[in-house]
């Protein structure tokens, strides 16, 4: 499979997060990490919005040390450290200034499963290689060092249509996020997303 045609900044540019996080299901995530090349079908997202959604890092314009990336042009790569041991991926969205994101959830294993798997640890491809946020990052190469990476301009981190397969009607389904009790009314939510019947999906609850 080929990876060349990155997605453009004005996909992530729109002003409609959620709209977003659907339109994400069904694309690649390519890493080129010191020579090895990794991908994944992105198959999970969950959504996040500058405004009304107390489940944001940046939440009524909040900017701090960690959130400033997500202040940046849509396109770019926000990367944080949760828990102090993982390392979650998000896409920012919108135009430089509002600070909304959409977090890449799971993958489905495209290219480079044998890198994934010694990146791992593990012998064999099941739904823990790729399955959930932070184990994600891990097996593509992801670190809080790639935060702010420009995706429409890397050659190491970006996102491309699969053009072997149709992006129209991919079936999904939805629900509340994870992990973000805290955000009270707006934890409830169904801003969470994946494609219907995949077995890549995360083992949320």
């Amino acid at each position: 499979m080929e990876f060349n045609n990155c997605i453009e900044r004005d996909f992530y540019e729109r002003t409609d997060v959620v709209q977003i996080a659907k339109e994400l299901l069904g694309c690649v995530l390519v890493t080129n990490i010191s020579g090895k090349v990794t991908a994944g079908r992105i198959v999970e997202t969950e959504a996040y919005a500058a405004v009304g959604d107390k489940a944001c890092h940046a939440h009524l314009g909040k900017f701090t040390k960690r959130t400033k990336t997500m202040f940046e042009k849509g396109g770019t790569a926000y990367v944080y450290l949760c828990y102090g041991i993982h390392n979650l991926f998000n896409v920012v969205c919108n135009k430089k200034g509002i600070p909304e994101a959409v977090l890449i959830r799971a993958l489905e294993p495209v290219e480079g499963t044998e890198i994934m798997l010694e990146r791992r640890g593990l012998e064999r491809i099941e739904n823990k290689l790729t399955g959930g946020p932070g184990i994600l990052s891990c097996a593509m190469g992801i670190t809080k060092e790639h935060n702010g990476t420009d995706l429409c301009a890397s050659q190491q981190i970006y996102i491309c249509r699969d053009t072997s397969k149709s992006h129209d009607h991919i079936p999904f389904e939805s629900g509340p996020r994870v992990g973000i009790a805290y955000a009270e009314e707006d934890a409830l939510l169904p801003w969470r997303f994946w494609i219907k019947n995949t077995k890549w999906k995360s083992p949320a609850k």
